[in-house]
């Protein structure tokens, strides 16, 4: 049987990438959503939830109990340091529930894993990946992805883009890079590409 090959995908926000996992989905990769192991996280970890309102304020977790993440994204994308203190909060949690799912699934004998993180240089999840795919997009419409996807307006959007790196910082640390702006059927013969580079037929980069 094959080794498993653990995959990073990632770019910045409103590249591309869920329609890229969705491909990886169809050609039977086993993806792995780091934004819903995220959400898994600070719903379920009272530690990780007690740091962030420590940070935050108390009133981003509703007396309901409910996390309320509109207002704790206003908070932690207002500044680059803010950013990062979320992420230094929330990161070791969620690595550490990556680790659970990757080993999961590499005794079910999954060929390819992928692990769909959007911050997987940041949070150090690049580390357990063998093979890095990163999906660009154009600022404008990624800014219109944004608003669109998350029904914020586009100061919102603005703020979210600033907060992280531009294509060159993703390209720069990939094994590979696709435009998330071409025809799906082009975007379908790229990721197919990339996944025979990744069980060992090559590993040049493309543009």
């Amino acid at each position: 049987m094959a080794e498993t090959v653990i995959i990073g995908l990632t770019g910045p926000t409103g590249s591309g990438k869920s329609t890229v996992a969705g491909i990886l989905r169809e050609l039977g990769c086993a993806v792995i959503d780091c934004d819903k192991k995220a959400k898994w996280v600070l719903d379920n970890c009272a530690a990780c939830r007690e740091s962030l309102q420590k940070e935050f304020g108390d009133d981003v977790i509703g007396t309901d109990g409910t996390l309320d993440r509109k207002l704790l994204a206003k908070r932690a994308f207002s500044s680059p340091e803010k950013t990062e203190r979320l992420n230094g909060i929330t990161h070791p949690w969620i690595l550490r529930a990556l680790n659970d799912e990757i080993g999961a699934l590499k005794k079910r004998g999954n060929r390819f894993i992928i692990v769909d993180a959007p911050l997987l240089f940041e949070s150090g999840a690049d580390a357990v990946c063998d093979r890095i795919l990163t999906v660009t997009a154009p600022l404008k419409i990624r800014l219109e992805r944004i608003m669109l996807r998350d029904g914020i307006d586009r100061e919102a959007a603005v703020s979210r883009i600033r907060a992280q790196h531009g294509d060159a910082y993703y390209i720069e640390k990939s094994d590979y890079f696709i435009s998330g702006t071409t025809s799906l059927g082009v975007l379908r013969k790229d990721v197919a590409a990339f996944l025979c580079r990744a069980a060992g037929d090559g590993d040049e980069k493309k543009g």
